[in-house]
């Protein structure tokens, strides 16, 4: 959503600990917010609504499935117009590797995070799957060798 929210403090409670832990149960959540479960409900419905709270999702660790190496894949597109871009993110959100895409500004246009279970098999998906399409000019590839993740997103200030 485009939009900011007005969001209360009680609001920004309930997206503090959600984002610590989407799996907890509403009444958990009003007793460690101190409202009542109904209104906590309410508040979420709400948030859900406005698009503040856009889903919930389990965290997985790519190398227990059997998919060790991570790389980000920077991809330029040419031309990039929409009528390419649209099928070539399709095209990404399509591969088991992909785990997340961007659309970018600056020389690159796509950021693709992907996981894959050897060099090998990440050479094949930048071979086969971007190099061998007719738009993608440039793939460039950075491994990970660790990841961390920020604590919760909240508004500024």
């Amino acid at each position: 959503m485009a939009d900011s929210v007005e969001l209360s403090p009680v609001d920004l409670k309930i997206l503090r600990l959600l984002q610590n832990d989407a799996r907890v149960t509403n009444k958990d959540l009003a007793a460690a917010i101190g409202i009542a479960p109904s209104t906590c409900l309410d508040r979420v419905a709400r948030l859900r609504e406005t698009g503040v709270i856009t889903g919930q999702h389990a965290s997985v660790d790519a190398a227990k499935l059997g998919r060790p190496l991570e790389a980000f894949l920077f991809v330029q597109v040419r031309p990039h117009r929409r009528p390419l871009v649209d099928p070539f993110v399709e095209h990404l959100l399509s591969l088991p590797e992909v785990r997340a895409v961007y659309h970018l500004t600056g020389p690159d246009d796509f950021l693709a995070h992907v996981a894959t279970s050897s060099a090998g098999e990440l050479q094949r998906l930048v071979l086969d799957e971007l190099t061998a399409r007719d738009e993608v000019a440039r793939v460039h590839t950075n491994l990970v060798f660790q990841h961390w993740s920020g604590g919760p997103l909240l508004p500024p200030g």
